[in-house]
């Protein structure tokens, strides 16, 4: 049986047991280890591990060197984590875009069964539960810092208490803005209050040689004297370092869950002088080289501090980049590699997203698993970790991919073997193993597309992903009994609630 890093493990007696039972009876072992694989794992584990979330903004799968050895952009820290840990070479997020994207990570629950309006209204209803709250029930400190964009009932002079967001979700700690750095009014929140209301007012913006909505762009609106927009990188590092610091300073028995959810390299791109220049990608790879040496801040505050040793660390980007295919002409770089589509498509790159994890001891280092997975799929593989029960109906798009990070896949292990997406407000996506469905033609986001039916135009999109990842081959009308399949798994994910 694979034991994996049984011999590197110093922590571990009750290893050492199991391993001499497997020598005198080696055939009921290997049952109750099939059988019980968490109990497998409760037994290699003195603690429960901290847990960080590293959550990008519109960064493809093609940025980081890791993932496209072509890139133009130096990721040395987002390098490092993979190789120190996992590569998921078919993760998704829940959804190609910022706020349907964040709904699925933080509930487990697929984003288009909800109705997602953020602005001005909590996206999560009290009784659904989050990671947050879960792990709080199993006594972590939970922390949040950066970009909420999942709603709060406002004070429209931004005075009284902002309810529904982090603070009343789980959260025990939060410091963050409400939403994207390019969205009106901008203003610091800390638990539930704003830390000074947007009282001062700021213009619109663009850049010149970028379409509207990439470079230095912001919208006109609301803006609080304590807030300047090229600040908010470097501030939330410095706030997460600090949550770090604090908790190892405090000497708490409890685990630390810290969420950190960035605002970038979404728009505005606004990278420090030091960093202008320093990838072959312009003013977009250049804040995305700034973004890499910010997570460096975090890992190295991680690295510093005694109590993180036993961390697992998460890192993704909410969906794909802003990048069309004049910027890969001109730069010769391809922010979402061999992947077809951006930000809101159904298609590849709107939601396939570079995923890493590391946990020392416990995740084999420079690794890659081709295991399927979803934000969703988070919840329950933080539950499994930590033993946390999840009441019913709670995290019902979860599947935990623990056996995969593990190394302890078995027959008796559930993994996920579908996958349905929305994508802007005409389309679905739906996958089945290698088969992917888009039931309608073009995008179904940023990159366009027809949008009706026609003359070579067929109703939808079929696509083989193993031979062709980058959705080159519309077989819709060469193979209808693959889609009519396809279809009925996806009226019947509809149906289950």
């Amino acid at each position: 049986m694979n034991l994996p890093h049984a011999k590197t493990d110093p922590t571990l007696p009750s290893m050492i047991c199991f391993k001499m039972i497997v020598c005198s009876n080696i055939t009921r072992i290997v049952l109750i280890a099939c059988l019980f694989p968490f109990s497998f794992l409760q037994a290699a584990a003195t603690e429960h591990p901290n847990v960080v979330i590293i959550l990008v903004d519109d960064m493809g799968y093609g940025d980081p060197g890791c993932f496209n050895s072509n890139s133009k952009i130096p990721t040395p820290n987002i390098d490092r984590l993979a190789t120190e840990g996992m590569k998921f070479i078919d993760a998704h997020a829940s959804g190609p875009l910022c706020h349907v994207s964040r709904y699925g990570l933080l509930t487990g629950r697929y984003p288009w069964r909800h109705r997602i309006k953020w602005q001005n209204n909590p996206v999560i209803a009290k009784d659904r539960m989050t990671i947050a709250s879960l792990l709080k029930s199993q006594g972590y400190s939970t922390n949040m810092v950066g970009k909420w964009h999942l709603g709060f009932s406002e004070d429209p002079q931004f005075k009284g208490p902002l309810r529904g967001g982090p603070a009343d979700r789980g959260f025990d700690t939060f410091f963050g803005i409400r939403a994207s750095t390019d969205i009106p009014p901008y203003f610091y929140i800390r638990g539930t209050q704003a830390v000074m209301p947007p009282t001062e007012k700021i213009n619109a913006n663009q850049t010149a040689g970028w379409s509207p909505i990439q470079g230095e762009f912001w919208r006109a609106g609301g803006i609080s004297p304590d807030l300047k927009l090229d600040e908010v990188l470097p501030r939330f590092t410095s706030e997460a370092v600090s949550v770090i610091e604090q908790h190892q300073k405090s000497g708490s028995e409890k685990p630390m869950f810290l969420y950190l959810a960035y605002p970038a390299p979404h728009t505005p791109w606004l990278p420090s002088k030091e960093f202008v220049g320093k990838s072959q990608a312009g003013l977009y790879g250049d804040f995305m080289n700034m973004v890499d040496a910010n997570i460096g801040e975090v890992l190295a505050a991680l690295d510093k501090s005694p109590s993180m040793k036993n961390t697992v660390v998460i890192f993704s980007s909410d969906n794909g980049p802003v990048w069309y295919e004049k910027d890969v002409k001109k730069f010769g770089h391809n922010s979402t590699g061999v992947l077809r589509g951006m930000k809101a498509d159904a298609y590849e790159g709107g939601h396939r997203m570079p995923f890493v994890v590391r946990w020392p001891n416990r995740v084999e280092s420079k690794s890659t698993s081709t295991q399927t997975i979803c934000f969703t799929d988070i919840f329950r593989t933080l539950a499994e970790i930590t033993g946390s029960p999840i009441p019913q109906g709670q995290a019902p798009d979860s599947v935990s991919f623990l056996s995969s990070l593990i190394g302890q896949q078995s027959k008796k292990s559930r993994l996920r073997n579908s996958l349905v997406l929305s994508a802007g407000a005409r389309h679905m996506m739906v996958r089945a193993g290698d088969w992917k469905l888009i039931t309608g033609p073009g995008s179904g986001g940023f990159s366009g597309g027809p949008k009706k039916p026609g003359p070579g135009i067929p109703k939808g999109q079929l696509y083989h992903l193993k031979v062709d990842l980058g959705e080159t081959k519309n077989l819709y009308e060469k193979m209808p009994e693959k889609v009519e399949e396809l279809l009925a798994l996806l009226e019947n994910e509809k149906r289950q609630r």
